[in-house]
């Protein structure tokens, strides 16, 4: 897995390098003691994705949890569990038994943060505008199966899809089908800087120095109508450079919650740190890291290199020696705990095999060692994403089959738009769910629109499992479906899993909601934090 009142220029924000505050909040709440919660992973913008809070563009877990909070959708999750309700609609639901229709009927009264009344008519804009834009490294897979917008009335929405799908309720929860006001975003580019207009609990104030946002305050929206009940007045948002600079600021009180990217160590630090008035929140994690290949690549073209790959890649050695058992070795795109879920890696190669890898190596008459760089980002996923990939690095070259070189790139948006034009022959990826369905493992990763720009196709897949898998609205039927996309991922290896990831959340002692801090998506939900009495 992830962006607005006054209309600026198009590099305007981007390029001015001086310390600028923005947003449509009117200073409701000043002097409220706000909650602080305090992020990793820096927000950026650059010339090549100007709108990091953009819904055409934005697609990363960090940037969805700002969206998450002042833009809304007509469905949401819950407080926990994967079934989608109601939010800026009153109701929604499928108006025919093929899971092709969608309707929704909007809740009065709703406005965004400037005052502009929020109609049907919005919706259709701000679903009609991502697929205008098209923006390669957006979240426009999400919304591709509409084939049509209908707007009956004021307060009506109708979705005519390409194909069914069950799924298409929990995509109408992600930001990226949130509704924007067309008086302020364009409809054939994206909304360059860091504002926020939008219709969700919160109102938004940003603070930015050289592109990258330093702060962000979400102040309760008086105006919101929908299904949340926010637990406090407002939270403020701050960005430290990495996850250990961030527990600083929890220790010493200057930051009230932090979660992602949290290394094994401070993990471990953190559970024993109750007696200095911090606790840690464990919860399970549908996060999964993994490599992905550029299959035109002549390093990695051939399956039989990526076969050997995963039959070398030992899993249980990085989770125990990098991760410290935090994360469980992963054998799918698709995590445990999720219905369709097989171990088809292990299935196919068993337990790490020097050898075997050889012997597929000398089959395919591959000259070894097979030379190649693994690229990473070095701060999108933590502090620990670069030990992983020098322990990766460490069980490739090894076997002697392998003679690989490594490559950190500082921005992610650069890194993404590097992987998206082929520059990397292999390289290490993670994802947060977007919704919680084996088809979020599956599908943004398969097709010509796929989220990583991949070259990898396979007819099966796309054509006949995906589609069937979403005829059924019972999830539990598709499972059959899933099982076998991920048996030909796991021959064809364009992906190779690596672990999936357990959750934390760690806060002051004096702040509750924390159980509630995430949703089912790994969505992280303010409005369910307050402040109580320490313990």
């Amino acid at each position: 897995m992830n962006r607005k009142t006054l209309v600026l220029p198009a590099l305007a924000g981007l390029l001015a390098p001086v310390l600028a505050a923005c947003g449509s909040s009117d200073g409701a709440g000043d002097g409220v003691d706000p909650i602080v919660v305090g992020v990793a992973t820096p927000i950026e913008a650059t010339k090549a994705a100007p709108a990091p809070f953009d819904p055409s563009q934005a697609y990363d877990v960090d940037a969805w949890n700002v969206m998450r909070s002042t833009l809304q959708t007509l469905m949401r999750l819950p407080r926990s569990g994967t079934v989608p309700v109601p939010d800026a609609a009153q109701s929604c639901g499928f108006r025919d038994t093929q899971n092709e229709q969608y309707r929704c009927t909007l809740r009065g009264g709703l406005k965004f943060s400037n005052g502009h009344a929020l109609t049907a008519q919005d919706v259709k804009f701000s679903i009609d505008r991502m697929k205008t834009i098209n923006n390669s490294n957006g979240p426009l897979p999400l919304l591709d199966g509409i084939d049509k917008v209908e707007t009956p009335s004021d307060n009506e929405v109708v979705f005519h899809l390409k194909k069914p799908d069950a799924t298409f309720p929990q995509k109408l929860t992600t930001p990226a089908a949130a509704i924007v006001d067309p008086e302020v975003y364009p409809k054939g580019r994206p909304y360059s800087g860091f504002d926020v207009v939008g219709s969700g609990p919160y109102t938004l104030k940003t603070e930015h120095r050289d592109n990258r946002v330093t702060k962000a305050v979400f102040t309760k929206n008086p105006n919101y109508k929908g299904g949340i009940k926010a637990r406090n007045e407002k939270v403020e948002m701050r960005f430290f450079k990495d996850s250990s600079s961030t527990e600083q600021a929890l220790r010493k009180g200057s930051v009230d919650v932090m979660n992602r990217g949290l290394s094994p160590d401070q993990v471990r630090g953190l559970q024993n740190a109750q007696d200095k008035g911090i606790r840690l929140q464990e919860m399970p994690g549908q996060e999964i890291r993994y490599l992905a290949f550029n299959t035109k690549d002549p390093a990695v073209s051939n399956k039989a290199v990526r076969k050997a790959m995963a039959q070398i890649v030992n899993r249980s050695e990085l989770v125990r020696n990098v991760y410290d058992y935090t994360g469980v070795p992963l054998f799918s795109m698709v995590p445990t705990g999720l219905t369709g879920h097989i171990n088809s890696f292990f299935n196919t190669y068993g337990n790490p095999d020097t050898e075997a890898a050889r012997k597929t190596l000398q089959q395919a008459n591959i000259t070894t060692p097979v030379k190649f760089t693994l690229a990473y980002t070095t701060q999108h996923y933590g502090s620990s994403t670069a030990k992983e990939i020098r322990a990766v690095q460490s069980q490739l070259n090894r076997s002697k089959l392998f003679d690989v070189s490594v490559k950190g790139v500082d921005s992610w948006q650069q890194f993404r738009t590097d992987a998206q034009d082929g520059k990397f022959p292999v390289y290490n990826m993670g994802w947060f769910p977007d919704i919680s369905d084996a088809d979020n493992y599956i599908a943004p990763f398969i097709g010509k629109q796929n989220f990583l720009g991949s070259p990898y196709r396979n007819d099966k897949i796309e054509s006949q499992l995906i589609p069937s898998s979403r005829h059924q609205s019972d999830r539990n039927a598709a499972g059959a479906d899933f099982k076998q996309a991920q048996d030909i991922i796991a021959d064809d290896v364009p992906l190779l899993p690596l672990w999936q990831g357990k959750q934390y959340v760690a806060a002051r002692d004096d702040i509750t909601g924390l159980e509630w801090a995430l949703n089912a998506a790994s969505g992280l939900q303010l409005w369910e934090l307050s402040r109580g009495v320490a313990n």
